[in-house]
């Protein structure tokens, strides 16, 4: 019975192709599935075969790579891509960039990819695991927020007792967040659905708004220092800061606000008390600004400026 349907085969081959194409046009979508999962199933396989009809059929490749480019449209596509990636190739070379870098993946990782996709969004537990996530990172850092120095006493003081009692060093900023999820997990209802990802992404966000909280509040008692310490100096640093304005003038740097000068003196006066704070450059003369402002309406109220906080050129 094989011999003879061989022999069938090989005598009706119009046949069997006019079959295979009527049931392929019937199941497209099926008999495509199926041969992706085959390529997936062993894609160093698919690679090799693939490599190996490339070697064998190269005029027909460049047959079809010839009535592809046949089409207007997408020969003047071609081109253009081309051009606009030599000149993105030779900008970032004048700029001192490295050249762009793609990661090309196959058509079987891209399925996989898609794959792993629609096993995430479809799961019906999604929404509770979603909810979940920001319930406890929202939770988190409002914890952070309003004990933070309570949950670095308590950090400190069990480095401290491991110290003593001869224990290795712990990272007090480690400790610090595992308690606060330990408080936070005892306090939300449900965090069944989360993992070491979700609790480390949380943890990450949280650490990124108290960082911009204590920042701004660093800078919010460095301006007040520098408005109190102007204030208690006032006659002393308007006439620093007129014999400031006045050099600036002669050696034609720019002018700069008369109550911006002030700002300046006295917060390099109080660098001592500023190293200590942590903040660099740009955060120093953020507060000088904001200082700035305060310190010109004291010198309009108090007459010590003579067109309030516009720029003085004095020429005398």
């Amino acid at each position: 019975m094989r011999t003879y349907q061989l022999q069938w085969v090989e005598a009706n081959r119009d046949k069997v192709r006019e079959y295979y194409n009527r049931y392929y046009e019937t199941h497209r979508e099926e008999v495509s599935a199926r041969a992706a999962a085959r390529r997936d199933a062993d894609p160093e396989r698919t690679r090799r075969a693939s490599k190996e009809w490339a070697e064998r059929n190269k005029e027909r490749r460049a047959e079809l790579q010839r009535q592809r480019r046949s089409d207007p449209k997408t020969y003047q596509a071609e081109l253009e891509a081309n051009a606009a990636a030599r000149r993105l190739k030779r900008r970032l070379a004048r700029s001192g960039l490295p050249p762009k870098r793609l990661h090309p993946t196959s058509a079987a990782e891209r399925r996989a990819n898609e794959r792993d996709a629609d096993a995430y969004f479809e799961d019906p537990s999604l929404n509770e695991h979603v909810r979940q996530l920001t319930v406890f990172g929202e939770t988190l850092t409002e914890h952070m927020l309003e004990h933070a120095q309570t949950m670095r006493d308590f950090a400190e003081s069990y480095a401290n007792r491991r110290r003593r009692l001869g224990l290795p060093l712990v990272d007090i900023e480690r400790v610090v967040y595992a308690r606060a999820v330990d408080v936070v997990i005892a306090q939300v209802r449900r965090v069944d659905l989360l993992t070491s990802r979700d609790i480390s992404a949380a943890v990450r966000s949280t650490q990124a708004v108290v960082r911009r909280a204590e920042r701004r509040q660093v800078l919010e008692r460095l301006m007040n220092a520098i408005v109190r310490h102007a204030e208690h100096n006032l006659e002393r640093l308007t006439r620093e800061a007129t014999i400031e304005t006045r050099a600036r003038h002669l050696s034609g740097k720019p002018t700069m606000a008369f109550e911006y000068v002030i700002a300046e003196i006295a917060m390099q006066e109080l660098l001592e008390g500023l190293a200590s704070v942590g903040l660099v450059a740009a955060d120093s003369r953020m507060a000088a600004r904001a200082a700035a402002r305060q310190i010109g309406f004291t010198l309009r109220m108090a007459g010590g400026a003579k067109a309030g906080s516009t720029i003085l050129r004095l020429n005398r």
